[in-house]
């Protein structure tokens, strides 16, 4: 059974799931226990259209990057951002008023790094995009100061 996901985060202007942002794909997550996954729905629009019918790659990597946010997120109870992210497109994600299904599992664990792995499937069920990252858990105070630029911060400020 698919659980309903809280927004953990503090502000709402994401541009993936952020209520605020008039521009939000409004992604709504829902955790499934047996599975140990985290899932999103989305039917893409042409506004994101790539070449011909196809969603464009850009904003599939971008599901894929948040629905393992939020799964390394909800999974370990911290704070967490992207480090590395790969992507490899099997079959084109088509617009066609259908939704795709994006999912994300973890892989390991591995002190302040959790490695993910996620899929895009569409709705006949044909495996779409697939993607593989790795992300650094973070306290709050430690997200914070990183996801809010600051004029005194410096150019390099690693995670």
């Amino acid at each position: 059974m698919d659980t309903a996901i809280p927004n953990p985060f503090r502000t709402a202007d994401c541009f993936c799931c952020g209520p605020d942002n008039p521009d939000s794909l409004n992604l709504v997550f829902h955790w499934n226990e047996e599975r140990r996954e985290v899932s999103t729905r989305y039917v893409p629009t042409r506004r994101f259209a790539g070449q011909g019918d196809i969603l464009h790659g850009a904003l599939q990597m971008g599901l894929l990057d948040e629905t393992m946010g939020w799964t390394a997120v909800h999974v370990s109870g911290s704070m967490a951002v992207t480090v590395q992210l790969t992507t490899t497109f099997h079959s084109p994600a088509y617009i066609r008023g259908t939704p795709l299904m994006v999912t994300s599992r973890v892989r390991d664990v591995d002190g302040r790094s959790i490695c993910l792995e996620a899929e895009i499937t569409d709705s006949d069920g044909v495996l779409c995009t697939t993607g593989e990252a790795t992300f650094r858990l973070l306290s709050d105070e430690r997200f914070d100061k990183i996801v809010h630029w600051r004029p005194d911060a410096a150019p390099t400020d690693q995670v």
